[in-house]
């Protein structure tokens, strides 16, 4: 276990939200180009991806919370050699499991931020950022991405209407979550625009930056599709 003097915000916790890479079940919209199977491949790297930036940055402590449950073998293997906890999320929709997150974490954290595996230009600096907001006070601090949603949330209480019949997946989110921050009168900061990765669109602009090119493109059987044609799981 790491000693908690060793992170920068040893009151505050990280929360990665992630699914099973389950082929079929992960970047559907991305599969419907290149296949299932190289889609989970993908999404393994992108979980990964996110996980390694978190780590590395050294903030918080961390957990892996999934759905539908933490039995897939690449989530008992990621728990087994890094420094995580892995947790099942809790809930019948996307706004209830991340609000019963935050609910539980803030009882012993003076802080939370909870994160997507979408967005592979995230970087330690980014998540600084959002932790530095809430420790300065801030009861909100959001992430948001350029289409209407947002890769992070951060909060020191759980606010239930943050959450609630809110149009996950739509360009809404993002502004819906400005309006309740508003009417609920919360100390708000709102980070730099990033994207996130869920389209044959977005894996292109992804090689145009000149990042590396995930395995599970050239390891797939759809590897020709892609080399010519130069999603982690965004909270939205």
């Amino acid at each position: 276990m790491t000693d908690l003097a060793s992170y920068r915000y040893p009151a505050g916790r990280l929360l990665i939200f992630a699914r099973a890479p389950v082929a079929g079940a992960v970047k559907t919209r991305l599969a419907a180009s290149i296949g299932a199977a190289a889609a989970a491949r993908l999404y393994r790297q992108l979980v990964q991806g996110t996980l390694d930036t978190v780590l590395q940055a050294g903030l918080a402590p961390v957990d892996l919370y999934v759905t539908p449950n933490t039995t897939h073998p690449f989530i008992r293997s990621l728990a087994q050699r890094l420094p995580i906890t892995a947790l099942q999320q809790q809930g019948v929709d996307l706004g209830e499991r991340m609000y019963n997150a935050l609910q539980d974490t803030l009882r012993t954290s003076e802080f939370a931020l909870l994160i997507g595996t979408d967005c592979p230009v995230m970087t330690a600096t980014y998540l600084h950022q959002a932790c530095r907001q809430l420790e300065a006070g801030k009861d909100l601090v959001v992430g948001p991405t350029e289409d209407g949603g947002y890769v992070l949330i951060g909060a020191r209480r759980a606010y239930r209407e943050l959450f609630d019949s809110v149009p996950w997946g739509s360009a809404e989110v993002l502004q819906a979550t400005r309006e309740r921050a508003e009417s609920l009168g919360l100390r708000y900061a709102e980070l730099g625009a990033l994207w996130d990765l869920d389209t044959p669109a977005d894996l292109a602009r992804w090689h145009t930056q000149q990042r590396p090119r995930p395995a599970a493109v050239t390891d797939s059987n759809h590897s020709a599709r892609w080399s010519n044609r130069h999603e982690p799981d965004q909270i939205r």
